[in-house]
């Protein structure tokens, strides 16, 4: 037998092997995962759900959804145990960076000026007034009830003239 008959199917079962393997590593590392939960952390179900581990039982977890009120899940259900900075993040709303002041121009001005720095903050000066002159023009609610009833009578008019039916 030739060797390039047999050489897709050694790197189609090398392919699974290496497949079921990754597959078996991530299993086994959230089945320690699940059992190192404690109470106290705060954890995201398989569905998405934030919660506060209570209890720690052998195949369930009872959790605390909201205050005052818990729920029992199976242990399989915990997607991920999140650490308490990020959990208080997501749940709570608190900010991502305390410590540190970020800050941002309003605008690309200051990296797009010149070398001398006169000729870019004129332009830059004359695209805001540019910009400060647009208008949306909103129309009050009178006006959308005025230009929907005149639509409607259009509308009446031609399905008189086609015979009933506008589509025509």
């Amino acid at each position: 037998m030739d060797i390039t008959i047999l050489l897709p199917f050694i790197v189609l079962i090398g392919a699974m092997f290496l497949m079921t393997r990754s597959a078996k590593n991530k299993q086994r590392q959230m089945t320690n995962m699940r059992d190192q939960l404690q109470p106290g952390s705060g954890v995201r179900t398989i569905g998405g759900m934030y919660a506060t581990v209570k209890e720690v039982h052998e195949d369930t977890i009872l959790l605390e959804v909201a205050p005052g009120v818990h729920a029992i899940y199976a242990k399989n259900s915990i997607g991920a145990v999140l650490d308490d900075a990020e959990y208080n993040r997501i749940v709570h709303g608190a900010p991502e960076f305390d410590d540190e002041d970020v800050s941002a121009p309003d605008d690309a001005s200051s990296l797009t000026g010149s070398a001398d720095g006169d000729a870019g903050d004129e332009d830059a000066e004359d695209r805001r007034e540019t910009s400060d002159r647009i208008d949306l023009d909103k129309k009050d609610a009178a006006d959308d009830a005025e230009g929907d009833a005149g639509a409607a009578d259009t509308t009446d008019e031609d399905e008189k003239k086609n015979g009933g039916s506008a589509a025509k």
